[in-house]
């Protein structure tokens, strides 16, 4: 169930920060998924709660923080390598406290080999204890050994701590936490729990908060974020179509996002509310995975490929120019060639914006990893190179769409030289000007496309 924070560990954590001869620094690290993000804020915004003070740099930090993924091999790799710096940092600084959390720490192996390789890792908790973080912090300080809390607690809900955000124009909400579905190549289920949503009250009022506080751009964050509603240990029941309605009906100049969705579970009355909103964005992340029914089975996605394209055409039907992206595991266990080829054409029919696509890599505990796999990964490789090849061609047809006409683009950074951001359709924009325009919302007029981005010019 939902609890408020815990003021009595923060109080006496704050009180012994105190005491130091300057406040410690904090710094937070989070790979992975943007809901992996939002609970970096969370943390963070524990961590100044209790004395300490954001930096964005690890070699000046005296809290650090790394917030796991492990949806894929490559992320373990990336914070283990992290960890051999962090040892440098340790030894020059024993004060410091390290800290492990996320979805890695909740594996049941992650823990034995960080005790066995990495004895100055301080502090170690998974994906439901992040708000045990004050607790664990007091026994590190008090005690100087090792704390850890990788307990499973199946209902919860973090509590209501104020987050420090990395952006002051855009911003995650996450609305449910979780996942029922047990694909069989993730590992989700077992590292972030059972399905459970927020109690809408909570997601109204965040919302809110951060419209009156002026952000542009709101991410609605889950694992499956159209399945919100169906299980809530607190507050009213609805689902995720009278979610969207009832933000689309909040005041303010901002839009609003989300991810991600399930094809299992996409609804006609979802993108029928998007079609008549005036915040929601005309941009669909949807993920495929693949184009072969047999794989998908295999990969217990509840779907068929002509599930997956009555979406889309839908979509595409009560919004025409509907931006479509999705993702795409290439070489799953026992797939063969003519699995790989209905994937082509499924793009090809799809005519997907853009696609995030990896190499299938197995991890430990799912399904999947059992499975014979005698595909070689040369073979793979190959697969994928055919893959991005045919998507740029793709992409650079849909782009095309875009040229002569305008759109509202939230700029966010700089790109070679030029003011970079995204339109309502997700699409990546450039355009010249000797102007800073991050977090700015501004209108701009499509002259040419590329098969990742396309350029503008500001319209007056």
């Amino acid at each position: 169930m939902t609890d408020r924070f815990d003021n009595e560990h923060i109080a006496k954590v704050r009180d012994i920060f105190s005491a130091w001869e300057t406040p410690p620094r904090a710094f937070v690290r989070s790979y992975g998924c943007q809901q992996n993000v939002n609970d970096g804020e969370r943390i963070m915004g524990l961590l100044t709660l209790m004395g300490a003070s954001p930096c964005l740099d690890m070699d000046s930090a005296d809290i650090i923080v790394l917030n796991t993924c492990a949806v894929r091999e490559n992320a373990e790799n990336r914070l283990y390598g992290k960890l051999g710096e962090l040892k440098r940092i340790k030894a020059e600084k024993p004060h410091a406290v390290i800290a492990v959390c996320g979805c890695m720490a909740q594996e049941a192996h992650t823990p034995e080999t960080i005790r066995r390789s990495y004895p100055f890792v301080d502090i170690i908790f998974g994906t439901y204890a992040a708000d045990e973080l004050p607790r664990l912090m007091l026994d590190v300080l008090e005690k100087r050994t090792r704390a850890e809390d990788t307990a499973v607690r199946e209902m919860y809900i973090p509590r209501d701590v104020p987050l420090v955000r990395n952006s002051s124009f855009k911003a995650g909400v996450s609305i449910m936490y979780g996942c029922n579905n047990f694909c069989t190549f993730c590992v989700v289920p077992l590292v972030r729990g059972r399905e459970r949503s927020r109690d809408p009250a909570d997601v109204i009022a965040e919302v809110t908060s951060l419209a009156q506080s002026g952000y542009k751009e709101i991410m609605l964050l889950g694992q499956n974020v159209n399945s919100y509603g169906r299980y809530v240990p607190e507050g009213e029941k609805i689902g995720f179509a009278e979610l969207l309605r009832r933000i689309d009906a909040i005041d303010g100049d901002f839009r609003v996002r989300f991810m991600s969705p399930h094809p299992k579970d996409m609804t006609n009355e979802v993108l029928d509310v998007i079609a008549e909103s005036r915040k929601l964005c005309r941009c669909i992340h949807l993920p495929l995975q693949s184009g072969s029914d047999r794989i998908l089975k295999a990969m217990h996605r509840g779907y068929t490929v002509e599930k997956f394209m009555d979406i889309v055409s839908y979509g595409r039907k009560v919004m025409p120019g509907l931006s479509v992206t999705t993702d795409i595991i290439v070489g799953f266990p026992g797939e063969e060639y003519d699995d790989f080829r209905g994937t082509l054409d499924v793009m090809k029919d799809a005519v997907f914006d853009n696609i995030y696509s990896f190499i299938y890599s197995p991890r430990k505990g799912t399904k999947a990893a059992s499975l014979p796999d005698p595909v070689p990964a040369e073979e793979k490789s190959l697969w994928m190179r055919e893959l991005l090849t045919l998507q740029r061609e793709i992409s650079q047809n849909a782009y095309e769409r875009f040229v002569g006409k305008e759109f509202e683009v939230l700029f966010d950074g700089e790109h070679g030289g030029r003011q970079s951001g995204k339109s309502d359709e997700g699409i990546i924009t450039l355009a010249d000007t000797p102007h800073d325009l991050c977090g700015q919302m501004r209108r701009v007029k499509v002259t040419k496309a590329h098969n990742w981005a396309v350029e503008g010019t500001l319209v007056p």
